[in-house]
């Protein structure tokens, strides 16, 4: 469940703010003027309050004061701009935080005050952290490369945790720590978060305590929604970790359940009271996920939102209770599986819509009081999505009209402005005015673009919703285009509008945020290729891009000349994901089937091929490349049968696919001289109690491969190690790295691995790491080849791993499976490709080609005649590069 509050920057170390400002106070008492100190008690008054922006009218009327006293360097001026600092932090202003903390810091380190600095320091951090930019903040707070050694934690010199250290102040430590903790929680990295988190914890502090067990509280939550995933994954692949991973979400949601009791008893006996809502709401949301697992308490669920509609009441008018009001107007009933609901239409509010219009009123009703635009934009955003469910569209319009210039002229807060652009746009689709909405939509999803690497990369909470709060924008503004496109061209002409150019970039970049939004980090920016790959390869190359939608599926060809044609697909994704779930079945009964019936196949080469027949002939194309969305990504095209002339496409054209052309090069290489190295595992294997059965095959791959690059190397069985893969790589270069091993890939980057000698896996983060640690082999990998993958059936998460499997090791393609064949067939196909792929002028997918032709003509060359079915060869394609 999305809550408003988690869209607002809301640091751990905010209560210790306070205490830090009621310091300040005495400090400041020796000032030069009574007013001075009248005007510092204000701003902490204000502040404690939530009142931030009268707090920094304050402390900016004293600051004039000090320096209109010619002490612009002295202790009084230095902690004026640290309380500003702060609470432009508080209003999620980062840029003006960080301003003043450099002014901060610069007068802390001409006075030479080390403990000073290094908690400077660790502010700053945390608003790096607010910005997305959680490695930055790392390096503020101890040192990247070793604060990942949790054990033997060994900062920089003059970090933040180092410098506390050094000071032997224990304060300071805590905060470092507990910051620390948090920017790894936001990595993702919940293993390390805990145990920073703990190390805060065992510091004796009581003051502290309850912001700790909050952190605590957060990152137990987050790992057991990942476990959660994990067993979803399980499921998917029908392996035995399904028991181990639910027991290990259980575990990581009690434990949260504890912390935050904890937290909530602990700011109680403070007298906290904002304290106090922070953790109920904690409770709540946990409770709410706790439906994840099928431990859902509606009971205790009731008791806390009762406790926390009473709390509100008592709560001081502040930011954080603006937010609070909103978090529990937009609770759904514990049966509703609503996951968003600033996003979605709650089928079953918690409260009744009496009270929860009562709670968004109060909310922006406190918000303007405190003339916090900020908070003021969130709440009529809010209430305007409210109306919008309510089909009350212009009372809908004109708060989220609002909502949108408080956010954009006023703030500049793009984290919430996407969302009011992306809700004005909708409002005006559902009154049938499609090109009004059109500009909002757009702006959405330029708001998005902007942020989209640091929401993917530096949240990863917020990855968990990706499908409903980033997804949907790509997604409709695509289909807006298309349509808008299609209207205005007769079916099945060329289409050159710019609203067609304009939704072939939007989905483009749909494939680009999945791609992130699946691997969680930032190795795929350094592979975005700017230039239009469509106006630089082969006049014989046609794209084929789609695009999954409710109620119909889009499919767009571009040819060579720059011609765009689009087709509808007229059947609702459930009815063509059974269309898909059908061929596959179809395609996997091989194993055990003489005979193939291509009925399944026939239709979808009718539903996606066909209506392009007569351009892919007249353009005389000989290569297709894929760019699949969702579902489709799974279906083996090749495979697809042309009734008509009783042929399968690939014995028509060379096949390829690629996650994303924006991600593919399209630079030619010539593979005649290159070498390989081969990572083989020919026996059983089990990993995590899956048995994993015998390759019989490998030892003619590598036969095949041998006969090819005779400079080859192999790891095979218990050669193949982590350890010996990183000292084979570290000062060679292979062009070819050809993988004979069980490769699993699952709907999660943790459940995507490859099978080593010593029964261990090497996942693809692992796998990226070792390659680009070298130096050379991230830059010289032109293809890595997987032979015996398996991806999880019907699970399109799964098949952006495999879609994206080269792409985050580093290497420019790959050739893989979409399941794994295991049979003397694979060695026949690998041969005949590394064959054909020595040779002049021919590209990867045409040697790809070339090798299931083999085997579906292997009546007439004497293979086993069974090899002709499509289980044997259909698994196989090209990704990335497939030139």
């Amino acid at each position: 469940m999305l809550f408003a509050s988690s869209l607002i920057v809301c640091l751990w170390l905010g209560d210790v703010h306070l205490t830090t400002l009621q310091a300040t106070i005495g400090k400041l008492v020796n000032a030069q003027t009574p007013n001075t100190v009248t005007l510092v008690n204000q701003g902490v008054e204000s502040y404690k309050n939530g009142n931030f922006q009268d707090a920094i009218q304050s402390w900016q009327s004293a600051l004039k004061l000090y320096q209109n006293s010619n002490n612009d360097n002295n202790v009084n001026v230095a902690i004026a701009n640290e309380n500003l600092a702060r609470a432009y932090q508080q209003l999620g202003q980062t840029e003006a935080a960080l301003s003043y903390w450099e002014k901060v810091i610069a007068s802390y380190r001409a006075q030479k005050d080390s403990q000073k600095i290094g908690r400077i320091l660790t502010e700053i951090a945390q608003a790096y952290s607010s910005l997305g930019q959680t490695k930055k903040a790392i390096g503020f707070l101890c040192d990247p490369s070793n604060a990942k050694n949790i054990e033997k934690l060994v900062c920089q010199q003059g970090s933040a945790l180092q410098i506390a250290d050094e000071q032997q102040d224990k304060e300071g430590k805590i905060a470092a720590l507990g910051s620390l903790g948090e920017a790894y929680r936001l990595r993702g990295n919940y293993d390390i978060a805990i145990k920073y988190f703990e190390d805060a914890k065992n510091i004796d502090n009581k003051i502290y305590d309850f912001a700790i067990l909050n952190s605590l509280g957060n990152a137990h939550a987050s790992r057991a929604q990942l476990w959660n995933l994990r067993v979803k994954s399980a499921k998917k692949q029908n392996i035995s970790q399904v028991s181990k991973f639910q027991i290990n979400a259980k575990n990581d949601y009690q434990q949260a359940l504890e912390y935050f009791q904890l937290s909530l008893k602990e700011a109680h006996e403070q007298d906290n009271k904002s304290g106090e809502m922070r953790s109920i709401l904690n409770l709540i949301k946990l409770l709410y996920r706790s439906r994840e697992i099928n431990v859902i308490e509606p009971a205790k669920v009731d008791i806390n939102i009762q406790q926390a509609l009473e709390l509100l009441d008592k709560l001081p008018d502040s930011v954080n209770k603006v937010y609070a009001a909103i978090d529990l107007a937009n609770l759904s009933a514990v049966d509703d599986e609503s996951t968003s609901p600033l996003t979605q239409c709650l089928a079953k509010p918690k409260l009744p819509e009496a009270q929860v219009k009562k709670l968004f009123n109060k909310a922006v009703t406190i918000s303007q009081a405190l003339q916090d635009s900020r908070s003021e934009s969130y709440a009529l955003g809010a209430l305007g999505h409210f109306y919008e469910c309510h089909h009350e569209y212009q009372s809908a319009w004109k708060l989220t009209s609002k909502a949108i210039w408080l956010a954009d002229q006023k703030l500049k807060a793009k984290d919430s402005l996407y969302l009011w652009e992306w809700q004005a746009g909708r409002i005006l689709e559902k009154q049938e005015k499609s090109p009004e909405s059109l500009p909002f939509y757009e702006r959405a999803y330029n708001i998005l673009e902007q942020l989209r690497s640091d929401i993917l990369i530096a949240d990863r909470d917020f990855q968990f919703d990706f499908r409903d709060v980033i997804e949907p924008v790509y997604r409709q503004l695509a289909q807006l285009q298309l349509e808008l496109a299609s209207s205005s061209s007769p079916s099945n002409k060329q289409l050159s509008s710019p609203v067609l150019n304009a939704a072939l970039t939007t989905i483009n970049s749909l494939r680009l945020a999945e791609i992130q939004n699946y691997f969680g980090n930032d190795c795929i920016l350094t592979a975005i290729n700017n230039k239009n790959v469509t106006d630089v390869v082969e006049k014989d190359t046609a794209f084929i891009s789609s695009i999954v939608l409710e109620d119909k599926t889009g499919v767009i060809l571009i040819l060579p000349n720059q011609e765009r044609h689009l087709k509808w697909i007229d059947q609702n994704e459930k009815t063509l994901r059974q269309e898909i779930t059908n061929f596959y079945t179809g395609l996997i009964r091989g194993k055990r089937d003489i005979n193939y019936d291509p009925k399944y196949a026939a239709n979808l080469y009718e539903l996606i091929i066909r209506p392009f027949d007569e351009y892919l002939s007249s353009n005389k194309i000989k290569t297709l490349v894929f760019i699949q969305d969702s579902f489709l990504r799974n279906v083996p095209m090749a495979a697809l049968y042309d009734k008509n002339d009783h042929k399968y496409l690939i014995q028509k054209y060379a096949i390829a696919t690629t996650p994303s052309l924006q991600l593919t090069s399209a630079q030619k290489v010539n593979m005649q001289s290159s070498r390989a190295l081969v990572l083989a595992v020919s026996h059983e294997a089990k990993i995590d109690d899956q048995l994993f059965e015998q390759l019989t095959s490998v030892s003619s791959e590598m036969k095949a491969i041998k006969q090819q690059f005779p400079n080859s190397k192999k790891l095979e069985n218990e050669d193949f190690t982590i350890k010996n893969l990183e000292k084979e790589i570290q000062d060679k270069s292979y062009p070819i790295i050809h993988v004979a091993t069980h490769a699993q890939f699952g709907i999660i980057p943790q459940d995507t691995f490859l099978i080593t000698g010593n029964n261990d896996k090497l996942t693809i983060n692992q796998l990226e790491s070792l390659l680009r640690q070298t130096g050379k082999s991230s830059n010289l990998v032109e293809l890595l080849a997987l032979t015996a993958c398996q991806t999880a059936v019907g699970d399109d998460r799964s098949t952006l791993g495999l879609a994206g499997v080269a792409l985050q090791a580093g290497a420019k393609s790959a050739m893989a499976s979409l399941w794994s064949v295991g049979d003397e067939s694979t060695a026949d196909l690998v041969a005949e490709f590394y064959s054909k792929l020595r040779e002049s002028g021919i590209s990867k997918a045409q040697a790809l080609q070339a090798a299931q032709l083999k085997l579906i003509n292997t009546k007439e060359t004497g293979i086993d005649i069974q090899y002709n079915h499509p289980y044997y060869w259909a698994p196989f394609i090209i990704i990335g590069n497939w030139l």
